[in-house]
This record gives structure tokens, C-alpha cells and sequence, in this order.
């Protein structure tokens, strides 16, 4: 899945809502906002919640409500006479089918469309308000957009409470479901091993506070895990953490005596709060009376993340901010050997379930069992669900047949769901949460006779995805530094895609997870790439209405063996440790390389005999067959 949000979207082209009523009722409410607060020009909806999630609990989805577009991706912008909304280019073909005649479709990444900031300057008359919830704006989003309003004369102010909560009649209620407590077999690492690291990280930025937000860093940390939102196993709460105590501001009905012990049993004392008392604290922490002075007679800070919401970095004075990315963010993206073999581990068995849904599948091709998109990806979850501790899907399946493949973040729903045919290229994006880790994997399939086209542009992507599979480079570069890598072969043709190349992933976490990736964007928080670090390896091809194309590794990051060691700094490479064969069907082998021959077949070898001997004492002898079939050597 791509190293920006797939899983979120609930994508429905037969879907478009009406949204007349809700428009005039939104604008009512600009023209006379509560608490007598006058009246605003604009009103910004992000696609966020108040940790700035990735993915959302269905009543965060205040932009889908507002708009019809459920993307996971994407802004809306409402003056008083236009409706507009910028989202990229993985939703253009989503956004043109369930936007209404309201709004204007903003095509973000395009030359020729304007940022948020530059349409609302022009826009706008002087003198011009333009609000938002602070709650739901990253600090670092929040100071260029007010910066460049004010340059143009108008005024950028926090709106409270949400104006679409006013509206929303039927919002569903907030969730708080009960904590899983994570044992040390699985985490490496107790709570308090992970504090002590944490507030050695505070004292060396001189720092006697630090604020965490993010729920996926939460989780970490608390050796926790949630279902509050569905597919990412985290929980509604925040945390900060001082040299003396350690606050959790969450839900009390969520604190049940299991999590009591599980703290006690990890060696920390947590102060526990309710989740919306940490303005209050927040602001006490932060003010003359919660530390002393320094022997220089300067104030501790206060470690705030600018990725932290607005509403919150504004709490600390601005000469007491440290706003940098947070020491357990860091932390988290470089796992522990513990986390590294469960990652490893799951992935194996994650192969196993694979292969069994693509034998099954071929053998449905060929003896005419009917499948469609859905039961296939029913098909799939439930041969997963019966691998050793799996918890669930780490994303909705995206299971695409022929031209739904071209949509880069489809999903299947009853009024888009096709057949799974002979006739055309299948792509199957998915991936599941094991109590050792989280899998995403990508495999493009044609069960009948592929068209020269198809062949020539996966040929093509298999060749960018080993390009950059087995590259050497120096410890600590930059993921961005590399994505061109895996594009060449692409650009070689003339052919490109819409998405990143990858992204981290979680240790039973997040499918997505930063800081590092490897884009064309710009990640300011990219610490560089270092030794067990994973992420996912896949470019793709996408040609609209036709068919897509996209190949995924989840891979580690590990010393490489060569000669030469960047005068220093050390050489690194990437180990695959997804397990499933690429099919050789759609590969034109007279466009690869020996040495990319010798790699793939290297690769098809390894998973063969990762995954042979599992399948063999399983008696799966069919499984067992077409694995064999899959992985013999071009």
C-alpha cells in the first residue's frame, strides 16, 4: 500500500451525495457563529482528528460528511459562494465521481492549481476571516497559512466549537473500546526501559516536558493496543512525560484492572486523566509555577511536536517550545530485535495465506467457480484469520479487477464489485495485524494471456521495484534520495504513477508510519534510513480506465556486504521479507537484466523454501504445487 493513505477511502462512484442543504446550513453558520463570535469569510475543513491520524474513526470523517468525498486524503475549502476541494492525484478519478455540481474539484500537485493558501489570498477581499478548528491543524500547517493570510490582509482564527459537529445530526459518538496489553515477548522492551530512554532524550534538549499526541507513539510507548479506529490498533488518549511522572489522559472506562496490572508489571506509575483534561494540564505544566529555572535562569521547555494540533502547541509560550519530532517517534521507526523477528516471523505466515489465496484463486479461474471482487477478498481475510495471532486486517482489502486497478485506492463495494476473470489483471493490495507485527503486501495477477502492453509496463515496474529492492547506499541517507531509483525503468518508457514508493510500517502499529519513506515529497522529519528500519518497496503503473499495476515488498534495512563503506559511514541495503512469487507470466524476461534474473529467481528460491516446508506439513499439497510452479527459475 502506498507510503500516503489507501485504506481510509470507502471509494462508491455510484455514490454522490447531495449536498445543497448541508452547504447552506454550513454557511448560515459563518455568517453568525456561536458564542457571539461575528462571522467568517471561509471555513477550512481538514481531513483530520485531534491527533492528526492518518486514518479516522468514522465521526473524525467531518470532510466526507461535508463534501461526499471519503477519500483519505484531502481539504475542503467553503466561502460563502463556492465549495472547493483539494486532494491528489490518487483520488482524481474518486473525487470527479462523488463530488456534486456544489464543488470544485482542486487537482492538488498540478502545476497550474494553487495551494489552499494562495487561492484564499486571491480569493478573499482584505479584511477577510478565515476559519478552522485549531484542533484538527498541525501547528507547522497552521503558522505558513496564517503567515500568507496576513500578508493578503485577512485573518486566520480558531473556530470553536466545529462548526460541522453543529450540523452533523447524526455523528456517531466517540469510541472507547478496551485496551489490549502487549507483553514483552512481543515488545522487546518494558514501559519503563523505553521512559528511561525518553527522559534521557528530554534532558538532553534540556526539555522538562514533552507532550506526545500522535496515538500510534502512545501506543508504542504504553506497550499498548486499541480498536478505537478500525484497522489501526490504537486508542484515544494523549500522554506527557516528565522527569518525575508520567501522565495518560485517556477515557476512564477504558482503564479497566488488566491495564492496571499491565503497568505494574512493566514498572511504571502512570497519573491517570481524563482525555480532556490535557489543555488544562498542559497549560499548568507549561506556565512559571510547574518548573523551576535553570542555573542560567532560563525556563525548561516543553518538547511539542509542530506535527502536534495547533490548539495544543499554542498552549506553551512560544519561547518555552521545543517543536521538533518527538524522541518516540524515532524510537518506534528503528525496531528492536524483538520487533524485527515478529515482523519477520508474521511475514512468513502472512505468505502462507497469500499463496493459498492465489492457488485457490487460479484453480477457481480454471475449473469456472464464479469469484468476484468481494469473495475474493472474504477469501483472503479468512485464510488469514487462521495464521497464529492475527488480530485483523491492517487495511481494507484492495481487491481490483481490470479497470478498477487503475484507481490507485479503490476498495470493492456491492455497486463497483466486478468478476475476478481470466481475461484481465487482477491487483490485490492487502495486508493484516499479528500480535509480532503488520503486513501489507501487493501482487498484480492475470490468470489467461496478458496484452503486450500489460507485460511491457509490469516488466517495467518489477524492473524499478528490484532496482531499488537491492541498492547500496550510505547509512542515513535520505528515503526521497532514492525513489528515483525505482522510477528509472518507468521514466525509461515514458510511463510514471501517482504515489509514493514507500512508507514505513508499524510493529503491530500503524500500516503506515513515519518519519522516513521513500517519495518525490519532501519529509522535513526523515532522520535518514539506518539498520532495522522496514518499509514497503512498490511502484506501480495505473493506466485510467484499463487496468493498474502495482508489485509490493514490505523490506528491512541491514548492513550491506561490499567492499567499499562510504568512506565511514556504512553501506546498507534492503533484505525482502515479504514472501509471496511474482508472476512470471507477466514478465518479458528479455527486458531484464542477468543480474535482474538472478534476483528474482534468488528471491522466488527463498520464498519457495521458507514457505515449502510449511505448506508441506500442513499437507496443502495444492498450495504446495502452485508454489512450486510460481517460483521456478526464469
Amino acid at each position: 500500500m502506498n507510503n500516503v493513505p489507501v485504506c481510509s477511502s470507502n471509494y462508491s462512484p455510484a455514490t454522490m451525495k447531495p449536498t445543497g442543504d448541508v452547504l447552506t446550513a454550513l454557511r448560515n453558520l459563518m455568517k453568525n457563529l456561536p458564542n457571539n463570535r461575528g462571522s467568517i469569510n471561509a471555513y477550512i475543513i481538514p481531513s483530520n482528528d485531534a491527533h492528526q491520524s492518518e486514518y479516522l474513526a468514522a465521526r473524525d470523517e467531518r470532510r466526507a460528511f461535508v463534501s461526499g468525498f471519503d477519500g483519505s486524503a484531502g481539504t475542503a475549502v467553503v466561502t460563502e459562494r463556492e465549495a472547493l476541494l483539494w486532494t491528489d492525484g490518487r483520488y482524481y478519478q474518486q473525487a470527479t465521481k462523488q463530488l456534486d455540481t456544489n464543488w470544485t474539484l482542486m487537482r492538488d500537485g498540478q502545476p497550474s492549481t494553487p495551494s489552499i493558501d494562495a487561492w484564499l489570498a486571491k480569493a478573499l477581499q482584505p479584511g477577510a476571516r478565515v476559519g478552522v478548528d485549531a484542533n484538527l491543524i498541525t501547528a507547522a500547517a497552521w503558522t505558513p497559512l496564517q503567515s500568507s493570510l496576513k500578508t493578503a490582509g485577512c485573518t486566520l482564527l480558531p473556530v470553536v466549537p466545529n462548526l460541522i459537529d453543529l450540523l452533523w445530526k447524526e455523528q456517531p459518538a466517540v469510541p472507547h473500546n478496551p485496551l489490549l496489553p502487549l507483553a514483552t515477548t512481543f515488545t522487546g522492551a518494558t514501559i519503563a526501559q523505553k521512559l528511561a530512554t525518553v527522559r534521557e532524550k528530554l534532558a538532553d534538549k534540556r526539555a522538562s516536558v514533552l507532550v506526545v499526541s500522535a496515538l500510534d507513539e502512545i501506543a508504542w510507548l504504553l506497550n499498548l493496543r486499541g480498536t478505537d479506529i478500525d484497522y489501526n490498533p490504537v486508542f484515544f488518549a494523549y500522554v506527557i512525560v516528565t522527569p518525575d511522572a508520567l501522565y495518560l489522559f485517556i477515557d476512564p472506562a477504558q482503564m479497566r484492572p488488566q491495564v492496571e496490572d499491565h503497568f505494574r508489571a512493566n514498572g511504571v506509575t502512570v497519573e491517570v486523566r481524563g482525555y480532556g483534561e490535557v489543555h488544562a494540564v498542559l497549560q499548568e505544566l507549561a506556565g512559571n509555577s510547574s518548573t523551576s529555572a535553570t542555573p542560567s535562569g532560563t525556563r525548561p521547555l516543553v518538547w511539542i511536536s509542530s506535527g502536534s494540533s495547533y490548539a495544543l502547541v499554542a498552549l506553551v509560550p512560544e519561547e518555552r517550545r521545543l517543536n521538533d519530532i518527538t524522541p518516540i517517534n524515532l524510537m518506534k521507526a528503528v525496531k528492536n530485535e524483538t520487533e524485527a523477528k515478529g515482523i519477520r516471523d508474521c511475514h512468513v505466515r502472512d505468505g502462507v495465506a497469500l499463496c493459498q489465496y492465489f492457488a485457490w484463486l487460479e484453480r477457481c479461474m480454471a475449473d469456472g467457480t464464479p469469484v468476484d471482487e468481494i469473495s475474493g477478498a472474504t477469501r483472503l481475510e479468512e485464510l488469514r484469520s487462521r495464521q497464529a495471532h492475527y488480530q485483523g486486517l491492517s487495511f481494507t482489502t484492495i481487491s481490483a479487477s481490470g479497470p478498477n486497478g487503475s484507481i490507485i485506492h479503490y476498495h470493492p463495494l456491492p455497486e463497483t464489485n466486478r468478476p475476478i476473470t481470466a481475461n484481465e489483471l487482477y491487483l490485490c493490495d492487502s495486508g493484516a495485524q499479528y500480535l509480532d507485527g503488520t503486513t501489507d503486501v501487493t501482487r498484480t495477477m492475470h490468470f489467461g494471456q496478458p496484452t503486450a502492453e500489460e507485460i511491457r509496463a509490469f516488466t517495467h515496474v518489477l524492473k524499478g521495484q528490484i532496482s531499488l529492492g537491492t541498492a547500496i547506499f550510505p547509512r542515513k541517507v535520505k528515503g526521497q534520495f532514492l525513489d528515483t531509483i525505482a522510477r528509472k525503468a518507468l521514466w525509461d518508457i515514458g510511463l510514471d504513477y501517482g504515489h509514493g514508493t514507500g512508507h514505513g510500517i508499524g510493529h503491530f502499529l500503524n500500516v503506515h508510519e513515519g518519519p522516513m519513506g521513500i517519495g518525490i515529497r519532501l519529509m522535513p522529519n526523515d532522520p535518514g534510513l539506518e539498520e532495522n528500519m522496514f518499509l514497503s518497496n512498490e511502484p506501480g503503473y495505473y493506466k485510467d480506465g484499463q487496468f493498474g499495476i502495482r508489485i509490493e515488498d514490505i523490506v528491512q534495512v541491514v548492513t550491506a556486504n561490499v567492499g567499499t563503506n562510504f568512506d565511514g559511514r556504512g553501506a546498507l541495503t534492503f533484505r525482502t521479507i515479504t514472501m509471496c512469487p511474482i508472476q512470471t507470466r507477466l514478465i518479458d524476461v528479455t527486458l531484464l537484466t542477468a543480474k535482474e534474473r538472478d534476483h528474482l529467481n534468488a528471491y522466488h528460491q527463498t520464498v519457495l523454501d521458507t514457505l515449502g516446508p510449511l505448506l508441506r506439513e500442513a499437507n496443502d499439497l495444492d498450495t504446495l504445487a502452485w508454489l512450486e510452479r510460481e517460483t521456478k527459475a526464469i
